[in-house]
């Protein structure tokens, strides 16, 4: 069951994310650069036609030949104004487009930098249109302005904006599709994983934990496998443990009960009778040491105790076991023998 903000949600947001900046970046960067180159190309065409104007201009004495002017700037393709200097201020001498009148002082900022700087460059914005104009002084004396239009070179960057939105946009929906499917399989890894992790919690120790990837959750599950193999093997001990444990204390309660047992026979002699006696008091003490071996094994398994080895004579072992288990035996007609060597 997914949930929602979950890790699959995560990943592709943050695939998208990334994918979404990486062109936000190739936009901001792109875009305005690809606009100054093909603005700066212009105002340098415009530089050398304006040289190329000007020259003509001064060495065919043109400067009040408005038809020969305008016949210049249409083999150039643009517009040419001619100011006269007056002081601190430009009159328009002639204009080619006609928007200015004879006479009419100039207001135009890169014309007015000519002035001041004999040669200026840059764009302005008339109506709706935005134009690259160059301005230099001539020899003369006059101030000449060539203005071009940036409608092409504006088109084209509008042309790679739309272009490069319609590519981010089905990049975008690129990387979701993309995100969806890495981040479900990895979701659907984390799933293994966490079922495996409600088997192990429930006991189920058996079925082997396998994820084939390289990666951190590769990793992740060879160390829980490693893990369902220790409990397995602990949950193991556990049961054998408790299976013997159990024998272990059935035998002397199972002794126990028979002596008792015995001991309420009325035709016993008193010196059978403090026999079983005794031999109940020795199983009580075995009942005790077991519970204290119990004990011991705790400490053990919390590290607490330290384990010592020691030989232990079976021969002996052998014949206690007999002793105990001897008079229930003849109880009900069976005969309990030890062989055992005599360094056994």
């Amino acid at each position: 069951m997914s949930i929602p903000g979950g890790i699959r949600a995560k990943l592709m947001l943050a695939l998208v994310a990334i994918v979404g900046g990486a062109l936000a970046g190739v936009y901001l960067i792109v875009v305005p650069s690809l606009e100054r180159q093909l603005v700066d190309a212009k105002l340098d065409l415009l530089e050398r036609d304006a040289e190329s104007i000007a020259n003509g201009i001064v060495a065919n004495n043109l400067s009040n030949d408005a038809d020969a002017i305008r016949n210049l700037g249409a083999a150039f393709g643009a517009r040419v104004v001619l100011y006269d200097v007056e002081g601190d201020r430009l009159v328009v001498r002639i204009d080619t487009a006609g928007s200015r009148s004879q006479g009419t002082f100039a207001t135009d900022p890169v014309a007015l930098g000519a002035l001041r700087h004999v040669r200026a460059r840059g764009t302005v914005t008339r109506g709706n249109t935005q134009y690259a104009q160059v301005a230099a002084r001539l020899i003369t004396g006059p101030v000449l302005l060539l203005s071009g239009s940036l409608s092409d070179q504006l088109s084209t960057v509008q042309l790679i904006k739309r272009r490069l939105l319609i590519a981010s946009f089905v990049a975008i929906v690129f990387a979701m599709a993309l995100g969806a499917v890495a981040a479900g399989a990895h979701a659907r890894r984390i799933q293994r994983l966490e079922k495996a992790a409600l088997r192990i919690a429930g006991g189920s120790f058996d079925e082997p934990i396998v994820d084939l990837g390289d990666d951190e959750l590769g990793e992740l599950a060879t160390t829980f496998d490693e893990m369902r193999v220790q409990l397995r093997q602990l949950d193991n001990a556990r049961k054998e443990f408790v299976a013997n444990a159990s024998h272990e204390l059935r035998t002397p309660l199972f002794s126990l009960a028979g002596f008792l047992e015995l001991l309420t026979d009325e035709d016993l002699d008193e010196e059978t009778r403090r026999g079983f006696l005794g031999t109940t008091r020795e199983q009580v003490h075995r009942l005790t040491a077991l519970a204290t071996d119990l004990l011991d094994l705790s400490r053990l398994d919390a590290g607490q105790m330290r384990l010592a080895a020691e030989d232990v004579p079976l021969g002996e072992v052998l014949h206690g076991v007999a002793d105990e288990l001897g008079p229930v035996a003849e109880a009900s007609r069976h005969r309990v023998e030890v062989e055992a060597t005599a360094d056994a």
